[in-house]
């Protein structure tokens, strides 16, 4: 059996979030389509259920319910309310999912949303977020988060700084870094060689150092060594002029200096059907784009859109 013959390993998140409602809804309408089994306490899933013992029996129980490797997580769920007594159990499952993928008993890792703060109340949580919890599981030092949709494939160089760090976190080093695991992973896609368009920091990609020179002293030269090494790069280029369906036929994944940058003209293009990939992971890992949601959390309004495209690209990265 290959690796894209088994099914995916979803860990539920954080249970007073939409996380088991969409994993219900996803079931709902995706029946026996791609295979997945839920880390999970299986009292929280609100819809049928198929308790298994090992992640191989996923295959035929998706036919009649979730498949939920249960683990009991105690107290009842309370939609909408961040429960930090549950933060032990969600570190667990997510720890658990990461071992069946590395033990080749799951294709692919997909994770619902989680509550950073419910875990560092509840359990001391010492990481920034899910993605370098799972670079700390796997003992890789570094990763590069990818947004993707139909339409675009876009990864952002800086995260979750304020926009005043961006500059001073913006290194040589770092860039490089940023664009080397982008490049290595598309080509574990299938691109033989990925065309990466890269955006300035500045307006107009700084105008020749009119706007910043941050394109000048560092952007162009991390550019230009790596194309001297053969990728296939373009830029700095104004962000402006980067994302509209012409330009977007130009390249296969786009790097952009900063978090709205990168995040705006994804989320315009598809909203609902983002995910969130991790590049530079030995195994695949992707999410739906969004958080917790406790505002509609229990309401039946929970849209299982990104989640199920979240699966449907995991089951095609790891084929």
């Amino acid at each position: 059996m290959s690796r894209s013959d088994l099914p995916i390993a979803l860990s539920v998140g954080e249970p007073a979030g939409i996380g088991p409602e969409i994993i219900a809804a996803a079931w709902d309408r995706l029946g026996a389509e791609i295979p997945f089994f839920v880390l999970g306490d299986a009292r929280h899933i609100d819809g049928p259920v198929e308790t298994i013992s090992h992640p191989a029996e996923a295959m035929q129980a998706v036919h009649r319910g979730v498949p939920v490797l249960h683990r009991d997580f105690g107290p009842a769920r309370l939609p909408g309310t961040a429960q930090p007594e549950h933060a032990a159990h969600v570190i667990a499952a997510i720890r658990d999912g990461v071992a069946r993928v590395m033990q080749g008993e799951a294709s692919a890792l997909t994770t619902a949303p989680i509550h950073k703060k419910a875990l560092m109340d509840g359990a001391g949580f010492a990481h920034p977020g899910h993605t370098e919890y799972l670079a700390h599981l796997a003992g890789v030092e570094h990763v590069v988060m990818m947004l993707a949709c139909h339409e675009l494939r876009v990864v952002p160089a800086t995260i979750h700084i304020p926009l005043a760090d961006v500059p001073a976190a913006l290194t040589r080093d770092h860039l490089t870094q940023v664009i080397r695991i982008t490049h290595a992973a598309h080509r574990a896609m299938g691109h033989a060689n990925p065309r990466i368009a890269v955006s300035g920091l500045n307006p107009h990609a700084g105008e020749g150092g009119a706007m910043g020179r941050e394109e000048i002293e560092v952007i162009t030269p991390t550019l230009d060594a790596l194309r001297a090494e053969g990728l296939a790069l373009s830029g700095p280029l104004p962000a402006d002029t980067m994302f509209h369906a012409s330009a977007r036929a130009g390249y296969d994944v786009a790097i952009c200096m900063y978090h709205d940058q990168a995040l705006v003209p994804i989320k315009t293009i598809d909203f609902a059907g983002g995910v969130n990939v991790t590049l530079g992971l030995p195994f695949v890992r992707t999410s739906p784009d969004h958080g917790t949601a406790f505002d509609i959390a229990g309401t039946g309004r929970a849209d299982p859109t990104s989640l199920i495209a979240a699966l449907r690209m995991a089951r095609e990265m790891a084929a």
